[in-house]
Protein backbone atom coordinates (compact mmCIF):
# COMPACT_ATOMS: atom_id res chain seq x y z
CA UNK A 1 0.00 0.00 0.00
CA UNK A 2 2.58 2.49 1.21
CA UNK A 3 5.02 1.39 -2.13
CA UNK A 4 1.33 2.12 -4.24
CA UNK A 5 1.52 5.85 -2.55
CA UNK A 6 4.86 6.67 -3.83
CA UNK A 7 6.41 5.80 -0.67
CA UNK A 8 10.18 4.37 -0.70
CA UNK A 9 11.11 1.77 1.58
CA UNK A 10 13.58 2.24 4.82
CA UNK A 11 16.26 -0.66 2.53
CA UNK A 12 15.94 1.39 -0.46
CA UNK A 13 16.66 4.58 1.06
CA UNK A 14 19.41 3.25 3.02
CA UNK A 15 21.14 2.06 -0.34
CA UNK A 16 20.25 5.37 -1.95
CA UNK A 17 22.54 6.47 1.24
CA UNK A 18 26.50 8.25 0.36
CA UNK A 19 29.03 5.82 0.65
CA UNK A 20 30.44 8.22 3.73
CA UNK A 21 26.74 7.55 5.35
CA UNK A 22 27.12 3.85 4.85
CA UNK A 23 30.46 3.22 6.13
CA UNK A 24 28.45 5.45 9.60
CA UNK A 25 25.90 3.07 9.80
CA UNK A 26 28.09 0.11 9.50
CA UNK A 27 30.15 1.37 12.85
CA UNK A 28 26.86 2.17 14.18
CA UNK A 29 25.62 -1.66 13.64
CA UNK A 30 29.24 -2.83 15.76
CA UNK A 31 28.53 -3.81 19.30
CA UNK A 32 30.27 -6.10 21.62
CA UNK A 33 29.20 -9.75 21.78
CA UNK A 34 30.43 -11.33 25.00
CA UNK A 35 31.18 -15.00 24.90
CA UNK A 36 33.01 -15.36 20.99
CA UNK A 37 35.42 -17.71 20.64
CA UNK A 38 38.83 -16.81 19.74
CA UNK A 39 39.55 -17.96 16.26
CA UNK A 40 41.40 -15.54 14.65
CA UNK A 41 38.89 -13.80 12.74
CA UNK A 42 36.92 -13.50 15.64
CA UNK A 43 40.51 -11.68 17.95
CA UNK A 44 40.29 -8.89 15.36
CA UNK A 45 36.64 -8.45 15.56
CA UNK A 46 35.74 -8.61 19.25
CA UNK A 47 39.01 -7.17 20.62
CA UNK A 48 39.49 -4.59 18.28
CA UNK A 49 37.05 -3.50 16.06
CA UNK A 50 34.37 -3.63 18.89
CA UNK A 51 35.92 -0.41 20.17
CA UNK A 52 33.26 1.68 18.02
CA UNK A 53 30.97 3.71 19.37
CA UNK A 54 30.52 2.07 22.54
CA UNK A 55 29.86 4.15 25.88
CA UNK A 56 32.96 4.53 27.72
CA UNK A 57 34.31 5.30 31.12
CA UNK A 58 38.16 6.97 30.81
CA UNK A 59 40.80 6.38 33.49
CA UNK A 60 44.40 7.50 34.23
CA UNK A 61 47.34 7.77 36.15
CA UNK A 62 49.33 10.85 37.67
CA UNK A 63 52.45 10.10 38.40
CA UNK A 64 54.48 13.10 37.17
CA UNK A 65 53.56 16.56 35.99
CA UNK A 66 51.38 19.11 37.33
CA UNK A 67 47.21 18.54 37.03
CA UNK A 68 47.30 20.57 34.18
CA UNK A 69 49.52 18.04 32.22
CA UNK A 70 47.58 14.98 33.61
CA UNK A 71 44.00 16.96 32.20
CA UNK A 72 45.57 17.41 29.44
CA UNK A 73 46.57 13.60 28.93
CA UNK A 74 43.48 12.48 29.19
CA UNK A 75 41.58 15.26 26.75
CA UNK A 76 43.45 13.68 24.39
CA UNK A 77 42.73 10.37 25.36
CA UNK A 78 39.10 11.26 25.10
CA UNK A 79 39.64 13.06 21.86
CA UNK A 80 41.25 9.60 20.62
CA UNK A 81 38.04 7.76 21.62
CA UNK A 82 36.04 10.04 20.04
CA UNK A 83 37.69 9.37 16.94
CA UNK A 84 37.80 5.61 17.53
CA UNK A 85 33.93 6.48 17.40
CA UNK A 86 32.78 5.73 20.66
CA UNK A 87 30.82 8.16 23.27
CA UNK A 88 32.92 9.44 26.08
CA UNK A 89 30.50 9.30 30.04
CA UNK A 90 33.19 10.24 32.40
CA UNK A 91 37.22 10.94 32.84
CA UNK A 92 39.12 10.26 36.37
CA UNK A 93 42.57 10.58 37.39
CA UNK A 94 44.18 8.98 39.91
CA UNK A 95 47.18 10.79 41.62
CA UNK A 96 49.74 7.77 42.44
CA UNK A 97 53.81 7.18 42.56
CA UNK A 98 53.54 4.58 40.08
CA UNK A 99 50.55 2.54 38.54
CA UNK A 100 49.54 -0.48 40.30
CA UNK A 101 51.03 -3.26 39.18
CA UNK A 102 47.80 -5.40 39.80
CA UNK A 103 45.07 -2.80 38.63
CA UNK A 104 46.89 -0.18 37.11
CA UNK A 105 44.73 2.77 39.52
CA UNK A 106 44.52 0.85 43.01
CA UNK A 107 42.46 -2.38 44.41
CA UNK A 108 40.41 0.24 46.63
CA UNK A 109 39.75 2.52 43.05
CA UNK A 110 38.40 -0.36 41.09
CA UNK A 111 35.67 -0.54 43.55
CA UNK A 112 34.77 3.43 43.01
CA UNK A 113 35.59 2.86 39.02
CA UNK A 114 33.17 0.14 39.07
CA UNK A 115 30.23 2.23 41.02
CA UNK A 116 30.97 4.94 38.08
CA UNK A 117 30.69 1.87 35.28
CA UNK A 118 27.13 1.21 37.28
CA UNK A 119 25.99 4.46 37.01
CA UNK A 120 26.84 5.79 33.82
CA UNK A 121 25.72 2.84 31.85
CA UNK A 122 29.07 2.35 30.26
CA UNK A 123 30.23 -1.18 28.77
CA UNK A 124 34.07 -0.12 28.08
CA UNK A 125 37.04 1.35 30.41
CA UNK A 126 39.39 2.93 28.57
CA UNK A 127 42.94 3.25 30.44
CA UNK A 128 45.63 6.20 29.89
CA UNK A 129 48.59 3.88 29.67
CA UNK A 130 49.57 0.26 28.56
CA UNK A 131 48.33 -2.16 30.64
CA UNK A 132 49.87 -6.24 31.35
CA UNK A 133 47.63 -9.09 30.73
CA UNK A 134 47.18 -9.07 34.54
CA UNK A 135 46.08 -5.90 34.99
CA UNK A 136 43.70 -6.48 31.92
CA UNK A 137 42.23 -9.34 33.24
CA UNK A 138 42.07 -8.15 36.85
CA UNK A 139 40.43 -4.91 36.00
CA UNK A 140 37.67 -6.43 33.79
CA UNK A 141 36.80 -8.99 36.37
CA UNK A 142 35.97 -6.41 39.17
CA UNK A 143 34.13 -4.01 36.48
CA UNK A 144 32.65 -6.30 35.15
CA UNK A 145 32.87 -4.46 31.58
CA UNK A 146 35.40 -4.79 29.09
CA UNK A 147 38.86 -2.38 29.42
CA UNK A 148 40.90 -1.52 26.85
CA UNK A 149 44.23 -0.02 26.77
CA UNK A 150 45.74 3.61 25.05
CA UNK A 151 47.75 1.14 22.78
CA UNK A 152 44.72 -1.16 21.45
CA UNK A 153 43.19 2.31 21.11
CA UNK A 154 45.42 4.07 19.37
CA UNK A 155 45.60 0.73 16.81
CA UNK A 156 41.70 -0.04 16.76
CA UNK A 157 41.92 3.91 14.79
CA UNK A 158 44.89 3.03 12.81
CA UNK A 159 43.04 -0.08 11.75
CA UNK A 160 39.85 2.04 10.77
CA UNK A 161 42.22 4.73 8.34
CA UNK A 162 44.72 2.23 6.92
CA UNK A 163 43.48 2.35 2.96
CA UNK A 164 46.70 1.29 1.23
CA UNK A 165 47.58 -2.12 1.04
CA UNK A 166 50.66 -1.37 2.85
CA UNK A 167 49.10 0.37 5.80
CA UNK A 168 46.75 -2.06 6.71
CA UNK A 169 49.81 -4.82 6.17
CA UNK A 170 51.34 -2.76 8.79
CA UNK A 171 48.36 -2.17 11.10
CA UNK A 172 47.55 -5.70 11.31
CA UNK A 173 51.16 -6.33 12.26
CA UNK A 174 51.21 -4.02 15.20
CA UNK A 175 47.38 -5.17 15.94
CA UNK A 176 49.41 -9.00 16.54
CA UNK A 177 52.09 -8.17 17.70
CA UNK A 178 50.26 -6.34 20.90
CA UNK A 179 47.42 -9.24 21.22
CA UNK A 180 49.83 -12.18 21.08
CA UNK A 181 50.81 -11.74 25.01
CA UNK A 182 47.62 -10.81 25.75
CA UNK A 183 45.68 -13.72 24.40
CA UNK A 184 42.95 -14.89 26.34
CA UNK A 185 39.23 -16.14 26.33
CA UNK A 186 35.86 -16.23 28.05
CA UNK A 187 34.90 -19.56 29.95
CA UNK A 188 36.20 -22.93 29.05
CA UNK A 189 36.25 -23.23 26.00
CA UNK A 190 39.62 -21.96 25.14
CA UNK A 191 40.85 -24.48 27.52
CA UNK A 192 39.48 -27.46 25.62
CA UNK A 193 42.14 -29.21 23.93
CA UNK A 194 42.01 -30.16 20.15
CA UNK A 195 43.84 -33.85 21.08
CA UNK A 196 44.25 -35.64 24.10
CA UNK A 197 47.91 -36.96 25.57
CA UNK A 198 48.03 -39.82 23.71
CA UNK A 199 47.77 -41.84 26.62
CA UNK A 200 44.17 -42.58 27.90
CA UNK A 201 43.35 -39.46 26.17
CA UNK A 202 42.35 -37.48 29.89
CA UNK A 203 40.11 -34.45 29.64
CA UNK A 204 39.23 -33.16 26.09
CA UNK A 205 40.68 -35.99 24.64
CA UNK A 206 38.84 -39.92 23.61
CA UNK A 207 38.09 -41.66 20.59
CA UNK A 208 39.22 -39.71 17.65
CA UNK A 209 41.46 -36.51 20.19
CA UNK A 210 44.30 -38.43 21.12
CA UNK A 211 47.02 -36.28 19.81
CA UNK A 212 49.66 -34.34 21.03
CA UNK A 213 46.97 -32.41 23.56
CA UNK A 214 47.41 -29.00 22.57
CA UNK A 215 44.51 -26.41 23.53
CA UNK A 216 42.80 -24.15 21.26
CA UNK A 217 44.45 -21.50 23.02
CA UNK A 218 47.93 -22.56 22.22
CA UNK A 219 46.56 -23.09 18.31
CA UNK A 220 45.47 -19.67 18.27
CA UNK A 221 49.07 -18.28 19.32
CA UNK A 222 50.68 -20.29 16.53
CA UNK A 223 48.25 -19.41 13.86
CA UNK A 224 49.15 -15.70 15.24
CA UNK A 225 52.71 -16.38 14.88
CA UNK A 226 52.22 -17.51 11.57
CA UNK A 227 50.43 -14.60 10.82
CA UNK A 228 53.27 -12.24 12.00
CA UNK A 229 56.16 -14.22 10.03
CA UNK A 230 53.97 -13.64 6.64
CA UNK A 231 53.27 -9.83 7.47
CA UNK A 232 57.08 -9.34 8.31
CA UNK A 233 57.77 -11.01 4.78
CA UNK A 234 55.17 -8.86 2.87
CA UNK A 235 56.27 -5.80 4.45
CA UNK A 236 59.95 -6.34 3.77
CA UNK A 237 59.14 -6.58 0.21
CA UNK A 238 56.93 -3.60 0.48
CA UNK A 239 59.70 -1.66 1.83
CA UNK A 240 62.11 -3.04 -0.99
CA UNK A 241 59.75 -1.12 -3.10
CA UNK A 242 59.81 2.36 -1.26
CA UNK A 243 64.05 2.17 -1.40
CA UNK A 244 64.04 1.71 -4.72
CA UNK A 245 61.83 4.91 -5.53
CA UNK A 246 63.78 6.51 -2.99
CA UNK A 247 67.63 5.69 -4.71
CA UNK A 248 65.69 6.48 -7.86
CA UNK A 249 65.32 9.90 -6.63
CA UNK A 250 68.35 9.90 -5.06
CA UNK A 251 70.36 8.91 -8.19
CA UNK A 252 68.43 12.26 -9.91
CA UNK A 253 69.86 14.48 -7.27
CA UNK A 254 66.18 15.57 -6.43
CA UNK A 255 66.35 16.80 -2.78
CA UNK A 256 63.64 15.50 -0.63
CA UNK A 257 61.79 17.21 2.65
CA UNK A 258 59.35 15.16 4.94
CA UNK A 259 56.55 16.72 7.06
CA UNK A 260 56.22 15.77 10.25
CA UNK A 261 54.36 16.50 13.30
CA UNK A 262 51.51 15.59 15.93
CA UNK A 263 48.76 13.95 14.46
CA UNK A 264 46.07 16.34 13.68
CA UNK A 265 48.62 19.40 13.50
CA UNK A 266 47.51 20.17 9.91
CA UNK A 267 50.33 18.39 8.12
CA UNK A 268 48.14 17.34 5.18
CA UNK A 269 46.44 20.55 4.81
CA UNK A 270 50.01 22.47 4.79
CA UNK A 271 50.83 20.08 1.71
CA UNK A 272 47.78 20.45 -0.52
CA UNK A 273 48.57 24.51 0.18
CA UNK A 274 52.05 24.23 -0.92
CA UNK A 275 51.83 21.20 -3.60
CA UNK A 276 47.84 21.26 -4.48
CA UNK A 277 48.30 17.68 -3.70
CA UNK A 278 44.69 16.65 -2.82
CA UNK A 279 45.70 14.58 0.15
CA UNK A 280 42.33 13.67 2.59
CA UNK A 281 42.40 16.38 5.14
CA UNK A 282 40.14 15.70 8.31
CA UNK A 283 39.58 17.00 11.55
CA UNK A 284 40.36 14.01 13.32
CA UNK A 285 43.84 11.76 14.80
CA UNK A 286 45.22 9.80 13.01
CA UNK A 287 43.47 11.00 9.83
CA UNK A 288 46.42 9.90 6.85
CA UNK A 289 48.40 7.21 7.64
CA UNK A 290 49.95 6.57 4.01
CA UNK A 291 52.57 8.44 3.30
CA UNK A 292 51.84 10.84 0.27
CA UNK A 293 54.97 12.68 -1.77
CA UNK A 294 54.71 15.53 -4.54
CA UNK A 295 56.55 17.40 -6.52
CA UNK A 296 57.67 20.84 -5.97
CA UNK A 297 59.77 23.65 -7.50
CA UNK A 298 61.75 26.52 -5.95
CA UNK A 299 61.68 30.07 -7.43
CA UNK A 300 65.10 29.37 -8.93
CA UNK A 301 63.41 26.34 -11.12
CA UNK A 302 65.16 23.50 -8.63
CA UNK A 303 62.74 19.97 -8.39
CA UNK A 304 62.28 18.63 -4.52
CA UNK A 305 59.84 16.60 -2.89
CA UNK A 306 57.63 17.28 0.12
CA UNK A 307 55.95 14.27 1.56
CA UNK A 308 53.27 13.66 4.16
CA UNK A 309 54.11 11.05 7.16
CA UNK A 310 52.28 9.26 9.91
CA UNK A 311 50.95 11.57 12.55
CA UNK A 312 52.79 11.04 15.52
CA UNK A 313 51.44 11.01 19.36
CA UNK A 314 52.60 10.95 22.86
CA UNK A 315 53.28 7.56 24.05
CA UNK A 316 53.32 6.62 20.56
CA UNK A 317 53.08 2.23 20.92
CA UNK A 318 56.42 0.31 19.82
CA UNK A 319 54.34 -1.68 17.91
CA UNK A 320 53.33 1.09 15.79
CA UNK A 321 56.66 2.45 15.23
CA UNK A 322 58.22 -0.59 14.71
CA UNK A 323 55.01 -1.68 12.00
CA UNK A 324 55.47 1.54 10.41
CA UNK A 325 59.43 1.74 10.06
CA UNK A 326 59.66 1.35 6.46
CA UNK A 327 56.95 4.64 5.96
CA UNK A 328 59.06 6.35 9.07
CA UNK A 329 62.22 5.81 7.29
CA UNK A 330 61.08 8.70 4.63
CA UNK A 331 61.41 11.12 7.26
CA UNK A 332 65.26 9.80 7.93
CA UNK A 333 66.18 9.62 4.35
CA UNK A 334 65.02 13.21 3.64
CA UNK A 335 67.13 16.44 3.67
CA UNK A 336 64.90 18.40 5.49
CA UNK A 337 62.27 18.14 8.27
CA UNK A 338 59.41 20.64 8.62
CA UNK A 339 58.24 19.76 11.92
CA UNK A 340 54.34 20.98 11.73
CA UNK A 341 53.08 22.28 15.27
CA UNK A 342 49.68 22.63 16.09
CA UNK A 343 49.05 26.99 17.30
CA UNK A 344 46.19 26.27 19.27
CA UNK A 345 46.95 23.12 21.39
CA UNK A 346 46.91 23.67 25.14
CA UNK A 347 50.36 22.38 25.50
CA UNK A 348 52.45 22.61 22.16
CA UNK A 349 56.09 22.65 24.14
CA UNK A 350 54.46 19.03 25.06
CA UNK A 351 54.01 18.17 21.21
CA UNK A 352 57.28 19.26 20.15
CA UNK A 353 59.32 17.07 22.88
CA UNK A 354 56.76 14.12 21.50
CA UNK A 355 57.35 14.37 18.08
CA UNK A 356 61.35 14.71 18.21
CA UNK A 357 61.35 11.51 20.49
CA UNK A 358 59.40 9.51 17.66
CA UNK A 359 62.05 11.18 15.07
CA UNK A 360 65.17 10.04 17.35
CA UNK A 361 63.78 6.66 17.38
CA UNK A 362 64.08 6.48 13.53
CA UNK A 363 67.41 8.18 12.91
CA UNK A 364 65.54 11.40 12.18
CA UNK A 365 66.75 13.97 14.93
CA UNK A 366 70.42 14.29 13.08
CA UNK A 367 68.44 16.04 10.24
CA UNK A 368 67.72 19.87 10.17
CA UNK A 369 64.63 21.01 11.42
CA UNK A 370 62.46 23.54 10.61
CA UNK A 371 59.60 24.59 12.69
CA UNK A 372 55.90 25.50 11.34
CA UNK A 373 53.96 26.55 13.65
CA UNK A 374 50.14 25.89 12.47
CA UNK A 375 46.89 27.44 12.99
CA UNK A 376 47.84 31.14 13.76
CA UNK A 377 44.18 31.78 12.84
CA UNK A 378 43.19 29.91 15.23
CA UNK A 379 44.90 30.18 18.27
CA UNK A 380 45.16 33.27 20.58
CA UNK A 381 47.78 35.74 20.60
CA UNK A 382 49.04 35.33 24.01
CA UNK A 383 50.19 32.09 22.94
CA UNK A 384 51.93 33.21 19.54
CA UNK A 385 53.81 35.77 21.24
CA UNK A 386 54.82 32.88 23.99
CA UNK A 387 55.91 30.35 21.14
CA UNK A 388 57.57 33.36 18.91
CA UNK A 389 59.71 33.98 22.49
CA UNK A 390 60.26 30.02 22.61
CA UNK A 391 61.09 29.80 19.14
CA UNK A 392 62.57 32.71 17.58
CA UNK A 393 63.54 30.66 14.25
CA UNK A 394 59.74 28.92 13.53
CA UNK A 395 58.41 30.08 10.73
CA UNK A 396 54.42 30.87 11.73
CA UNK A 397 51.44 29.67 9.32
CA UNK A 398 48.12 29.11 8.60
CA UNK A 399 47.35 26.43 6.26
CA UNK A 400 43.83 27.14 6.28
CA UNK A 401 44.15 30.91 5.12
CA UNK A 402 47.17 30.88 3.53
CA UNK A 403 48.89 33.45 5.65
CA UNK A 404 52.57 32.80 6.31
CA UNK A 405 53.06 29.95 3.76
CA UNK A 406 55.19 31.89 1.02
CA UNK A 407 57.27 32.71 3.70
CA UNK A 408 57.39 28.98 4.74
CA UNK A 409 57.82 27.94 1.29
CA UNK A 410 60.87 30.61 1.37
CA UNK A 411 62.62 29.07 4.44
CA UNK A 412 62.44 25.78 3.35
CA UNK A 413 64.25 26.61 -0.29
CA UNK A 414 66.77 28.49 1.92
CA UNK A 415 67.57 25.46 3.45
CA UNK A 416 67.89 22.65 0.61
CA UNK A 417 70.93 20.99 0.16
CA UNK A 418 72.36 22.98 -3.11
CA UNK A 419 74.99 21.40 -5.56
CA UNK A 420 78.11 20.92 -5.04
CA UNK A 421 79.97 21.47 -8.29
CA UNK A 422 80.46 24.45 -10.16
CA UNK A 423 80.34 24.38 -13.60
CA UNK A 424 80.65 26.89 -16.70
CA UNK A 425 79.17 25.18 -20.06
CA UNK A 426 78.28 26.30 -23.65
CA UNK A 427 75.20 23.69 -24.66
CA UNK A 428 74.60 23.50 -28.14
CA UNK A 429 70.79 24.80 -29.04
CA UNK A 430 69.87 21.06 -30.16
CA UNK A 431 70.94 20.34 -26.51
CA UNK A 432 67.40 21.49 -25.16
CA UNK A 433 66.96 18.47 -22.93
CA UNK A 434 70.41 19.24 -20.92
CA UNK A 435 69.33 22.43 -20.61
CA UNK A 436 66.16 21.97 -18.88
CA UNK A 437 67.77 19.44 -16.40
CA UNK A 438 70.25 21.40 -15.57
CA UNK A 439 67.51 23.94 -14.39
CA UNK A 440 65.35 21.32 -13.06
CA UNK A 441 68.33 19.13 -11.06
CA UNK A 442 70.65 22.36 -10.51
CA UNK A 443 71.25 25.65 -9.48
CA UNK A 444 71.69 28.66 -12.50
CA UNK A 445 73.47 30.88 -11.75
CA UNK A 446 73.32 33.14 -15.28
CA UNK A 447 72.80 32.44 -18.74
CA UNK A 448 74.10 33.73 -22.07
CA UNK A 449 73.23 32.97 -25.47
CA UNK A 450 76.10 32.99 -27.91
CA UNK A 451 76.19 31.76 -31.54
CA UNK A 452 77.13 28.36 -31.00
CA UNK A 453 74.69 27.69 -27.85
CA UNK A 454 73.52 28.67 -24.36
CA UNK A 455 76.49 29.32 -22.12
CA UNK A 456 75.31 28.34 -18.50
CA UNK A 457 76.99 28.97 -15.01
CA UNK A 458 75.32 26.49 -12.94
CA UNK A 459 75.84 24.45 -10.09
CA UNK A 460 75.14 20.66 -10.47
CA UNK A 461 75.65 17.04 -8.96
CA UNK A 462 78.85 15.31 -9.84
CA UNK A 463 76.70 12.49 -11.98
CA UNK A 464 74.93 15.71 -13.94
CA UNK A 465 78.20 17.54 -14.24
CA UNK A 466 80.48 14.50 -15.47
CA UNK A 467 77.61 14.92 -18.55
CA UNK A 468 78.12 18.61 -18.74
CA UNK A 469 81.97 17.90 -18.60
CA UNK A 470 82.19 17.86 -22.93
CA UNK A 471 80.52 21.44 -23.17
CA UNK A 472 82.28 23.30 -19.96
CA UNK A 473 84.79 26.01 -21.33
CA UNK A 474 88.25 25.74 -20.79
CA UNK A 475 88.34 29.40 -19.02
CA UNK A 476 86.66 27.93 -16.14
CA UNK A 477 86.84 24.06 -15.35
CA UNK A 478 84.44 22.94 -12.64
CA UNK A 479 85.52 23.01 -8.52
CA UNK A 480 83.76 21.19 -5.85
CA UNK A 481 81.74 24.59 -4.15
CA UNK A 482 81.89 23.45 0.02
CA UNK A 483 79.67 25.73 1.07
CA UNK A 484 76.12 24.16 2.71
CA UNK A 485 72.45 25.39 3.13
CA UNK A 486 72.25 27.60 6.77
CA UNK A 487 72.32 25.55 9.89
CA UNK A 488 74.42 22.78 8.10
CA UNK A 489 78.43 22.42 9.16
CA UNK A 490 80.46 23.30 5.38
CA UNK A 491 79.53 20.01 3.41
CA UNK A 492 77.04 18.78 4.93
CA UNK A 493 74.69 20.68 2.66
CA UNK A 494 75.72 18.65 -0.43
CA UNK A 495 73.18 16.76 -2.92
CA UNK A 496 72.82 13.36 -2.47
CA UNK A 497 74.61 11.25 -5.24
Amino acid sequence: MREQQGFVPVEDEELDATTGELELEERQALRRVPGLSTELSDITEVEYRQLRLERVVLVGVWTEGTVTDAENSLTELAALAETAGSQVLEGLIQRRNRPDPATYIGRGKVDDLGAVVLSTGADTVICDGELSPSQLRNLEQRTKVKVVDRTALILDIFAQHAKSREGKAQVELAQLEYLLPRLRGWGETLSRQTGGSGRGGGAGGGVGLRGPGETKLETDRRRIRHRISRLRREIKAMRTVRQTKRARRSRNAVPAVAIAGYTNAGKSSLLNRLTGAGVLVENALFATLDPTTRRATTADGRLYTLSDTVGFVRHLPHQIVEAFRSTLEEVADADLVVHVVDGTHPDPEEQVRAVREVLAEVGADRLPELLAVNKIDAADEETLLRLKRAWPDAIFVSAHSGRGTDELRAAIEAQLPRPAVDVRAVLPYDRGDLVARVHRQGEVLSTAHLPEGTLLHVRVGAALAAELAPFQTEENAPHVVHKGPPGRPNGEGNMRH
